[in-house]
């Protein structure tokens, strides 16, 4: 297992699959990338560089987590692409892990070559992700038979009485079909999250979402946003907001897709993705 060691001296580790030019692979949670896969076939037209963020599986646990603070993660990424002697990069980030991508952006713009958001958090541009958009997203699955369930916790989570069981019920959201390939994807995700460094992960200071969104308006390179339509996690419509903070980004919307496209159609989404990286 390859692995370097970061700033303070933790070693990470990171996968590498497939071959061709480099593509830096950051896992959302924060958990390790293992969930990630070849990105559908991705690996089969790039080599991609999966890192698993500090904490999280092959890499180590700091002594200090405040360490798994968002903005702190970015110094990983930048030792990262140090030691594997890249002066530029192409950078995929999903979910979560659009986080410390964007702040990156805002630190060493001159440091990426091209930027692919999957699914993207917003914590860290200060959008807000309503209520209704979650809805309006879910909706569309009315006729599945888990629906009512998950529909109604839901409900739950967008009026603020969340619970572990909810945000359980609300898995299939995330996947075009909850499937058992769908389900055992989501188990082992839910296995590897290590609660403490997702807390440490947003604390307080984590985010500066004016400095970012400044930064983002100044960065000149391609930028792809990929949202699935079915998505309450990631909505199209706030997606498109998220497109409009870069001078140069491009939103593409997976048709029946959910949180995690690639499983949902793999050919789709690597065609898409190798297209914008190509």
């Amino acid at each position: 297992m390859p692995s370097f060691s970061a700033y303070d001296g933790t070693e990470l580790a990171y996968h590498v699959l497939g071959d061709g030019d480099p593509l830096v692979c950051l896992p959302g949670g924060p958990t390790d990338s293992a969930y990630l896969g070849d990105l559908g076939g991705l690996s089969a037209h790039r080599r991609l560089i999966r890192l698993d963020l500090r904490g999280t599986g092959k890499s180590a646990t700091p002594d200090d987590l405040s360490s798994c603070r968002c903005d702190r993660v970015v110094d990983d990424v930048e030792a990262l692409r140090e030691h594997l002697g890249l002066d530029r990069m192409d950078v995929l980030a999903h979910s979560a892990g659009a986080n410390p991508a964007v702040q990156y952006l805002s630190r060493h713009p001159e440091s990426v070559d091209r930027l692919a958001l999957i699914a993207p958090s917003v914590r860290a541009v200060g959008l807000t992700i309503t209520g209704d958009d979650r809805i309006e997203a879910a909706l569309l699955r009315r006729g599945e038979p888990w629906f009512p369930a998950a529909f109604a916790a839901l409900e739950t989570v967008v009026a603020g009485r969340a619970t572990d069981d909810s945000w359980k019920a609300i898995a299939p959201f995330s996947y075009a079909r909850w499937d058992e390939a769908a389900q055992a994807h989501q188990a082992a995700g839910d296995e590897r999250m290590n609660m403490d460094v997702v807390a440490a992960f947003g604390a307080e200071g984590a985010f500066d979402p004016e400095t970012t969104r400044a930064a983002l308006a100044r960065f000149a390179a391609p930028v792809l946003l990929l949202a699935g339509e079915v998505d309450p996690g990631a909505p199209p419509r706030t997606m498109a907001a998220f497109a409009g903070l870069f001078p140069h980004a491009e939103l593409v919307v997976q048709p029946r897709a959910g949180h995690n496209p690639w499983i949902d159609d793999a050919d789709r989404f690597v065609a898409t993705v190798e297209a914008f990286l190509s």
